[in-house]
């Protein structure tokens, strides 16, 4: 990005220290914000609506946090190091070619999460401006178009004031809560239940572990001397505090709900708050939480399509021209499966969300074992674009795993798409989020660790 232009230019290209900018604290205002946001009180009222109870649906959204947090935050740690976004640095596991396979997957979902903001947003706008849930969306879109176009720094702008809007917001939420209901009749002792309560841990863990695939797109800027522990703890203590706290929101509001809040999340969180000039300005924030986090969404598609778009080209920049019309088309996809979807929301997103951790679970498990394991600051960020160089087309090892690790959770998951056959020996539970980061980092440690050792032992043998 060049400092005399505030629309950003850089790509996929690595960012040169003379334009490295910001400090970790910009890192933490911006998950912090992006994370105090309806959907993230409609993801903690899920444990709710799917048979939780309240105290141990909190205390398993809490472990989830801390156990995705640290996977996404050891993510972002790579962006001040390398200056690249995070998907392009997967063609070192993957090869140029290879790592196309999980980046058209990330960009699934993130049409789907720019999708499930829009529709949550549209119900916010709708009820605001007195236009219809469609109309609302469409506005919503193109906020979310020019804020990602304009880029980079406006991007953590948005995160900071969003940030601040949020804070007074769930606090007045919490207080307003605490007068409608005692939170001591809210907080009671259930039956401990392993289904119901591994399933809080999923859904918050799988919050935050997709984030993982485009976290580092937002701290690549970051002066390369940013210690790489301030970067780790301010986005993960950024994203893991804001995500509990408004997912203890939805907790409460489910549980107070008796039913209502399904079909009328928005109109249900913000009717707790007041009406008249309350409800004004809730709406407001509800849509501006949903701008911030929509808009990382499509910034980081961008990154993505445009990685694919210059696979092995060796070529890095796009035009301006190009970024907008790939933008447009990202955002028109999601707002058109928005609109068909708007009406069978939340059962949708539930399904949506466990389902998406089947397909990030290995990828951050290969990623983070190599990038922390053997490659670490010693990137080739120029051998990336080319298929001829050391990390080649393909990368048999790491698309290995990495698929090994998708089908070997296929018997663990429990979703709205598939349920697995070991579901229901489990009880119901699924734990494979845990199977699809714990056997692939196993695997894919041990078959690079005898690719280290074998090259080293050729290098005996030569010399």
């Amino acid at each position: 990005m060049s400092n005399n232009s505030y629309i950003e230019t850089r790509s996929i290209d690595p960012i040169p220290d003379s334009e490295r900018h910001g400090s970790a604290f910009s890192q933490f205002t911006l998950w912090l914000g992006a994370n105090l946001q309806i959907t993230a009180i409609v993801t903690g009222a899920l444990a709710i609506v799917f048979g939780g109870d309240v105290f141990w649906s909190l205390i398993g959204l809490a472990i989830g946090q801390i156990a995705g947090g640290v996977v996404m935050a050891l993510h972002a740690a790579q962006g001040p190091q390398l200056g690249i976004p995070q998907m392009i640095s997967s063609r070192v596991q993957f090869g140029v070619y290879g790592a196309c396979l999980p980046i058209l997957l990330v960009c699934l979902m993130y049409l789907g999460f720019i999708a499930t903001g829009a529709v949550l947003s549209g119900q916010a706008i709708s009820a605001l401006c007195g236009v219809s849930e469609t109309s609302g969306i469409m506005v919503f879109a193109l906020a979310t178009l020019i804020i990602a176009y304009v880029g980079y720094r406006l991007i953590h702008l948005l995160g900071k004031l969003a940030s601040l809007v949020g804070i007074v917001a769930f606090v007045y939420l919490f207080w307003k809560i605490s007068t409608l209901q005692p939170l001591s009749t809210l907080i009671t002792f259930q039956p401990f239940r392993w289904s119901s309560f591994l399933t809080a841990v999923g859904l918050s863990a799988s919050w935050q572990i997709t984030f993982g695939p485009y976290v580092a797109d937002y701290s690549r800027y970051l002066p390369r001397s940013t210690p790489s522990r301030r970067v780790f703890l301010a986005v993960g203590s950024g994203s893991v505090i804001g995500a509990q706290i408004a997912m203890t929101v939805g907790v409460l509001a489910a549980a107070m709900s008796q039913g209502k809040l399904v079909g009328h999340e928005v109109d249900y969180i913000v009717g707790l708050g007041g009406s008249g000039a309350v409800a004004t300005l809730l709406y407001l924030s509800i849509a501006f939480g949903k701008l911030t986090i929509n808009t990382l969404n499509a910034y980081g598609s961008l990154m993505c399509l445009t990685t694919v778009y210059r696979c092995g080209s060796g070529a890095v920049q796009i035009s301006r021209r190009v970024r907008l019309l790939v933008l447009a088309a990202i955002i028109l996809v999601a707002t058109g499966l928005a609109i068909l979807g708007q009406h069978a929301f939340l059962a949708a997103f539930k399904s949506f969300l466990l389902f998406l951790l089947t397909f990030f679970t290995p990828w951050s498990a290969v990623n983070l074992v190599d990038y922390y394991g053997f490659n670490h600051r010693d990137i080739d960020t120029a051998a990336l674009n080319d298929p001829r160089g050391k990390y080649r087309a393909w990368n048999a090892t790491g698309l290995g795993v990495y698929i090994m690790g998708v089908v070997i959770q296929t018997p663990f998951i429990d979703s709205g798409f598939y349920s697995g056959p070991l579901v229901k020996l489990l009880g119901g539970i699924d734990i494979s989020w845990i199977i699809g980061l714990v056997v692939p980092a196993v695997v894919y440690y041990v078959l690079r660790k005898r690719q280290v050792s074998g090259r080293a032992d050729d290098m005996l043998v030569t010399d």
